[in-house]
């Protein structure tokens, strides 16, 4: 992770010369592999399936048939606890999940298991047909809204327990975040379009290009299936609440299809979450000099530390302690931060300092500092609020007020991690059968 910054707000951080210790592009080879998993200590209580992971993925389990050569049971057995376990071992943040919670991490050197697992599961998945497993669903019609990684994730489950599975999205094809917000360079789309061809021979009807609340409402929708499952994403982006927002363009569209945009030559990128990682990595990949302002430090960052590393090796220069407070023609207004300690000694607080705006030039300003889903997508449908807005779930997840309807991955969590959206599908589907 980038060294501290203190609390100053000047600091600039340049590209960085150093190699990337997790980079996605330094995967050894399966021979390394073999070897890697000889370390494992198979531990009988693993931290990183037990704690570090949001799945609960059998790590010891898969690395003992791993070593025993037994690929295609592991792909199994991994295919059914997370069917987007060759997504996820790719994109992960492993150090805050599996490889953060390595027992090994106290000799500073865990197990690279996501190496291990994608292996083994990009080599399942292409070659897995989906089959019945189980009855728990069989004459069950179930409806998913979203085609991301808790649909896809959700479909699956639900085919393997003999529902009748139909999928509707407002993109045309299937992958949702996966297809039309992750970077090619991060996710190659081989995989959306293994997703998509799996589930297509299974029998699972696909409708690309349906806007829920426009061409068919939720209660029509809860009507017409045994249960409904809204399983969209957070594509509501946040605003900054500043003048002249307007002249901004916003991330995730600009994600869906960057080269419907022209960037110029200098772009500042205002955020620090993964979206704004993925914004600056694809502008810099245009041939723009990039920049991402950040109103807090590095360790304030909620971006994977790995993504940021990676941007500062594509050449994406960061400037911390600076808020946006107006939006110009040619520019920016910032306005410098720092970090304060409370006289009580209670928790660091960021404050904006007055008297230091300054003028940043810029052809073009990309904002990603946050999304959230979009809950009109409920329309006239009596759902039950809390006083945030959002909806009032119980602890399977299914929608207050509402009688088949239950929700999974943005809509319950907000933006998270994939893994995180998967893990909320299976909650999902757990109630759901427990209700049919």
């Amino acid at each position: 992770m980038a060294e501290s910054c203190s609390n100053r707000s000047d600091v600039v951080v340049s590209p960085s010369p150093e190699g990337k210790d997790l980079g996605r592009g330094q995967r050894r080879d399966p021979l390394d592999n073999a070897g890697e998993a000889q370390r494992c200590l198979l531990c009988k209580k693993p931290k990183c399936a037990l704690q570090g992971c949001p799945v609960h993925t059998p790590v010891p389990e898969c690395m003992l048939l791993y070593r025993q050569g037994r690929l295609e049971e592991a792909g199994r057995l991994l295919f059914r606890n997370n069917p987007l376990s060759a997504v996820t071992s790719l994109v992960c943040d492993w150090k805050q999940f599996c490889y953060g919670h390595c027992v090994l991490n106290v000799k500073q050197n865990p197990v690279r298991w996501y190496e291990i697992e994608q292996e083994i599961s990009g080599a399942y998945l292409s070659t897995h047909r989906l089959e019945r497993q189980s009855l728990e669903f069989t004459g069950d019609r179930i409806a998913i809204v979203g085609a991301g990684p808790a649909g896809i994730a959700a479909a699956v489950w639900l085919y393997e327990a003999g529902a009748e599975v139909v999928i509707y999205d407002s993109n045309p094809r299937m992958g949702g975040v996966l297809r039309y917000g992750i970077p090619a360079f991060r996710l190659d789309k081989k995989y959306c379009d293994a997703y998509e061809a799996m589930l297509a021979d299974a029998g699972v009807e696909f409708h690309g290009g349906v806007h829920l609340g426009k061409d068919i409402t939720l209660e029509e929708l809860s009507a017409s299936y045994d249960a409904v499952l809204l399983a969209a994403g957070a594509e509501k982006p946040a605003t900054l609440r500043i003048p002249g927002e307007e002249r901004a363009v916003q991330a995730l569209p600009f994600l869906k299809e960057p080269s419907a945009f022209k960037l110029g030559k200098k772009v500042i990128v205002i955020g620090g979450g993964n979206v704004a990682m993925d914004a600056c990595r694809t502008a810099v990949r245009q041939g723009a000099e990039t920049w991402v302002y950040y109103r807090k430090t590095f360790e304030n960052m909620p971006a994977n530390p790995i993504e940021v590393e990676e941007a500062k090796a594509d050449g994406v220069r960061f400037k911390v302690f600076q808020a946006p407070v107006e939006v110009k023609e040619g520019g920016v207004v910032f306005r410098d931060c720092e970090n304060v300690v409370p006289e009580d000694g209670g928790r660091v607080v960021t404050r904006i300092i007055d008297g230091t705006d300054h003028f940043v030039e810029c052809d073009t300003l990309l904002t990603a500092i946050s999304e959230k889903p979009d809950f009109k997508l409920f329309g006239d449908a009596p759902v039950v609020l809390n006083e945030w807005g959002w909806p009032v779930l119980s602890e399977g997840q299914k929608v207050e007020g509402l009688k088949n309807v239950w929700v999974a991955g943005d809509f319950c969590l907000g933006p998270k991690t994939v893994v995180e959206a998967v893990g909320s599908a299976r909650t999902a589907i757990d109630d759901m059968m427990k209700s049919l």
